[in-house]
């Protein structure tokens, strides 16, 4: 076995352990910020095996291309539509986003590089189903040792910061792809997008 094949063999391993300690925090538990503490802390215990995790398996977008390109690796693709999804999000500087929510939880550790995270309030009755007027709450810089969780509704933009790209764990619980009602905010004009038809673009497959 080479020990490229022996990383990729402990990394499938450590992934599934990790999930399914996920899945036993979830379970009987009422959705809450401390229940995705405890979420947060078991996938900062995956992200501590950077071996696991090397650039060259995951790697950004090629250099020369678009400023803030992403690529997204779901790392437990054999699960259904209807279960935990795992990404390892590599993007380079420059990326931003517009404010948007999940329609699910959500947790983002960071393996390396740094993500500023800008947390979104909604001021207005949510009564106008194409517009939303938002204040930001907070700014979190997502890094090595600083993570964020997100509730379903929370609101948030991410924003590429410094000269690396990062490499950053996403953890949702549906896949990305099946988020059919997720929204963005156009922060001057208050519209309101469907954010995967606008935004969303396809995950690679990554065998953990």
């Amino acid at each position: 076995m080479t020990q490229a094949t022996s990383i990729a063999a402990e990394r499938q391993q450590q992934v599934k352990t990790a999930l399914a300690d996920v899945r036993a925090l979830l379970a009987g538990a009422a959705l809450g910020r401390g229940v995705l503490d405890q979420v947060t802390r078991r996938l900062e215990q995956l992200a501590a095996a950077t071996h696991l995790f090397p650039r060259e398996d995951f790697p950004p977008p090629a250099p020369g291309g678009d400023a803030g390109a992403s690529t997204r690796y779901r790392l437990n693709p054999e699960d259904s539509d209807e279960d935990l999804a795992l990404y390892l999000n590599s993007i380079n500087p420059g990326k931003t986003t517009v404010p948007h929510n999940h329609t699910t939880w959500a947790v983002i550790v960071a393996i390396a590089g740094d993500e500023l995270n800008r947390v979104y309030r909604r001021t207005d009755d949510g009564s106008d189903p194409s517009r939303a007027s938002l204040e930001q709450a907070r700014e979190v810089v997502v890094r090595p040792g600083q993570s964020i969780a997100f509730l379903p509704d929370d609101i948030h933009s991410i924003h590429v910061t410094g000269q690396e790209p990062t490499l950053h764990f996403h953890l949702y619980g549906r896949p990305l792809e099946t988020l059919s009602d997720r929204i963005g905010v156009n922060l001057e004009t208050g519209e309101i997008i469907n954010y995967n038809k606008n935004h969303l673009r396809d995950s690679q497959v990554a065998r953990a």
